[in-house]
């Protein structure tokens, strides 16, 4: 039993093992592991956990209290496993006890209600919550009826039902579930289907010969057909703005050799046997000869620059060739799947500009995968193995002893499996199969008693990427299963297995990595960064995640035109940095408005004029076309300049304030001459007195610079590139690995930065131009007293440039 007493029992520990504090800290390590297991968590979720000492150390505190609440140490798994995944997302840990006690007295039972309740308390940031406003919006006590469920799903057939009477089953299904979901927010998802499902049969009858007909193509035109275009569309500060080339011209190359859809047995490695024509027959009248592909990434981490090109090429063919794209999630391994990266995964791709056409998971697929796995022991093609997974590692791997045991004991065997008599790693389906790289007999199956995200304890076997991909794409009746070249090695068993079980097999092409210079992009090498506090967490906007980019301030349609520009190609592309900054500043020029901020103040009094003085003067939010828009900023006797625009000695070239030079201000129309420079006790110059005359009547002075008056204090953070060297985790490099390589530089806080108060009512993401600065966006961190802007990138200057 856990006792609830948890950090006085490992201090006790500890003082008994002083004499040896290394085999001490063995037995706190296997104590908290053993802690975080009685939740509910696998060995290795709770060793992982223990390398983040700031969760670890939560999570701790959350066991603490939910056993002190509970008067027993026994937390139940459902309840455990909620209990981590809201000390995973929690931000403001003095909420940790409130939370707590609404999962412990089961106010608060489903992940949906938790994103509610977090979501609810971020927006909520002032310290005593409303707790009946709260349980409001988190669901609590809410329970839906069959009865309100039939009668909501009632109201919405009513609502289409003209439409369904004239398309039946051609109609979009998932309007009425997406409306149905809206109206029953609290509902369980998987009645709410039953019930639309049950009402549209009962509307519409059993589909006839007609409805199973494939849908006729809408004519195009001759000028469609000769250039389909796509349209990506990226919201930034309230702007849209269309890219409108077609794919093929931003994803050149390789592209343009892909197979026409049902004639995937003209690509150059594509396997043939008796079946395949009448499988692509049956393809074909699914499909219509549509295009279908899809991105299908693992909900374990969150997506990076590389996955961008990825996601482009996937959503970007289907589109300009009028097809589809799926969002499928690869489920399959529910130690590290997590809610946080399912939803970052949708809302990068939607960030980006893209709608996936459906959104499936493996998960949604593992009874009929189960069924295809007892398929193929049938047909001699898979068999149950007893070797251990440190047997199958590398490419010399023994052959199985037990590679050539009786049908019908593998069937016996895999159900025994199913049913969970074994322990983990006893026992793994594994294909009579050798892949290209020569690996043989690739797992199928293994073991794994951890609660699934989505299917609960109803599974404790789960099947491989090795096994899963080919299957789904099969399922969902793929064209074109587009994947990173290392993937290739995958070919044949992708092929093998479809053509094993006589199904549909679509066909796999590779292309090359994008990979950037100066940046790490792994899991696990992020995840250390994250917890040697280098980095904030994944979105830290020194990293390439897209999550961190769109923090920075990157606009999506930037992201996208680089992917464009990288292009198609087979061998694996490493870009510089800047190469993507390029595509940044060329979308920021045009959408980003101008504002002025000074960095490092220098205060400057105007003393002719008076005390009261002060104007208010109009300034274009975009100077070369001054049409798109103006803001108001402020003028008085006190202005601030940036230190580094006054020299108080002239020096060669030096063309901004000095003694004896003046300068402009700029949209001031006014000049201003140095008359009294006053320093701090310190020697520094703390302050300018300077006098103002009206440009028109003067000289044109040799500069003029940027300004604020009566401003607004902000924060600024500058970034530089996280690593010292272009590949830090190259070992001929970075001998001492890529942590040793961190650049110390690589973020520079500005406290006291100002700003003018045109941008006061900025909202998260939105970007300006800092005149003569650079390109800046307001951080998720900004708060109504205290403004935090993000360098995006600097401004396209020559470097001589004064």
């Amino acid at each position: 039993m856990v006792r609830t007493n948890l950090n006085l029992r490992l201090l006790q520990d500890w003082r008994k093992c002083k004499p040896n504090r290394r085999v001490c800290a063995r037995r706190e390590m296997a104590d908290a592991v053993s802690i975080f297991m009685s939740i509910g968590l696998s060995e290795q979720k709770a060793k992982e956990t223990l390398k983040n000492e700031l969760l670890s150390s939560t999570l701790k505190k959350a066991i603490e209290v939910a056993q002190g609440l509970l008067g027993s140490a026994v937390i139940d798994k459902t309840t455990g496993t909620l209990l981590y995944s809201m000390v995973t997302r929690l931000k403001d840990t003095h909420r940790l006890s409130f939370f707590t006690e609404y999962i412990i007295t089961r106010k608060i039972t489903t992940e949906l209600q938790l994103s509610a309740a977090l979501d609810f308390v971020k927006s909520h940031p002032q310290e005593h919550v409303d707790r009946s406003e709260f349980e409001t919006a988190c669901g609590v006590g809410v329970v839906v009826t069959p009865e309100q469920i039939e009668d909501a799903v009632e109201l919405i057939i009513k609502k289409h039902k003209d439409q369904l009477l004239a398309e039946r089953y051609r109609f979009n299904m998932g309007i009425l579930m997406g409306e149905a979901r809206a109206a029953l927010k609290w509902a369980d998802g998987k009645i709410v289907k039953n019930e639309v499902d049950m009402q549209v049969l009962h509307l519409l009858g059993p589909k006839t010969e007609a409805d199973l007909e494939k849908k006729p193509k809408a004519a195009k035109t001759k000028a469609a057909e000769k250039d389909v275009k796509i349209e990506q569309v990226s919201e930034i500060n309230g702007e849209g703005k269309t890219e409108g080339k077609s794919l093929m011209e931003q994803l050149r190359g390789e592209a343009l050799k892909f197979h026409k859809p049902g004639e995937n047995y003209k690509t150059e490695g594509y396997v043939v046997t008796p079946n395949t024509v009448n499988l692509l027959k049956k393809h074909l009248e699914v499909t219509g000869g549509q295009v279908r592909t899809r991105f299908p990434p693992e909900p374990n981490g969150i997506l990076h620059i590389g996955h961008a090109k990825a996601i482009n090429f996937n959503f970007g063919f289907a589109k300009a060739n009028n097809g589809i794209c799926f969002l499928r999630y690869d489920d399959t391994n529910p130690e590290k799947e997590e809610e946080k990266y399912f939803t970052a995964i949708k809302d990068m791709v939607e960030w980006l500009g893209y709608r996936p056409y459906c959104v499936t998971h493996a998960s949604d697929h593992f009874q009929l995968l189960y069924d295809l796995a007892v398929d193929l022991i049938h047909r001699g093609n898979a068999y149950v193995c007893h070797q251990h997974g440190e047997e199958l590692k590398g490419h010399n791997v023994p052959p199985s002893p037990w590679r050539e045991r009786p049908v019908g004991e593998s069937l016996v065997l895999f159900d025994r499996m199913r049913k969970g008599m074994f322990a983990e790693g006893e026992a793994t389906l594994r294909m009579k199969m050798v892949m290209e790289d020569g690996k043989m007999d690739p797992v199928a199956y293994r073991i794994k008693y951890t609660p699934h995200h989505r299917t609960g304890d109803t599974w404790c076997i789960y099947p491989t990427y090795d096994y899963t991909h080919c299957l789904c794409d099969s399922v969902e009746h793929i064209t074109h299963s587009l994947c990173t070249k290392e993937f290739q090695a995958r070919r044949s068993s992708y092929y093998w297995l479809c053509n094993a079980l006589d199904v549909y097999c679509p066909v796999q092409w590779e292309y090359g990595r994008l990979n950037l210079t100066y940046t790490v992009v792994s899991k696990r090498k992020i995840i250390k960064l994250v917890e040697t506090g280098v980095v904030r967490d994944w979105d830290d906007p020194r990293l390439f995640t897209l999550t961190a980019l769109r923090r920075r301030g990157f606009p999506p349609l930037a992201i996208n035109n680089f992917c464009a520009r990288v292009g198609v190609t087979v061998a694996q592309t490493t870009m510089e940095p800047h190469l993507l900054e390029s595509c940044v500043r060329e979308i920021l020029n045009d959408i980003a408005p101008r504002a002025m901020a000074i960095l490092e103040p220098l205060k400057v009094t105007i003393t002719n004029l008076p005390t009261n003085a002060q104007k208010e003067l109009r300034v274009p939010d975009f100077p070369a076309n001054e049409a798109k828009g103006s803001h108001v900023v402020s003028f008085s006797k006190t202005i601030f300049i940036e230190q580094s625009d006054f020299r108080e000695v002239m020096e060669k070239g030096y063309k901004r304030l000095t003694p004896d030079q003046p300068v402009g201000l700029r949209h001031a129309g006014y000049v201003i001459s140095v008359q009294r420079v006053i320093k701090d006790n310190g020697g520094k110059v703390c302050e300018l007195e300077v006098t103002c005359v009206s440009s028109d009547s003067v000289e044109k002075p040799k500069a003029f610079i940027h300004w604020v008056s009566e401003p607004l204090r902000c924060e600024v953070r500058l970034y530089e590139s996280l690593f010292l060297h272009k590949h830090p985790e190259d070992p001929a490099e970075v001998p001492a690995g890529f942590l040793s390589d961190v650049n110390p530089n690589s973020l520079t806080v500005i406290e006291s930065a100002l700003v003018d108060r045109s941008v006061g009512k900025a909202k998260v993401f939105d970007k300006f131009q800092f005149e003569r600065v650079g390109y800046f966006s307001l951080d998720p961190d900004s708060t109504s007293e205290k403004l935090v802007f993000n360098r995006t990138v600097t401004l396209k200057e020559d470097p001589g440039k004064i």
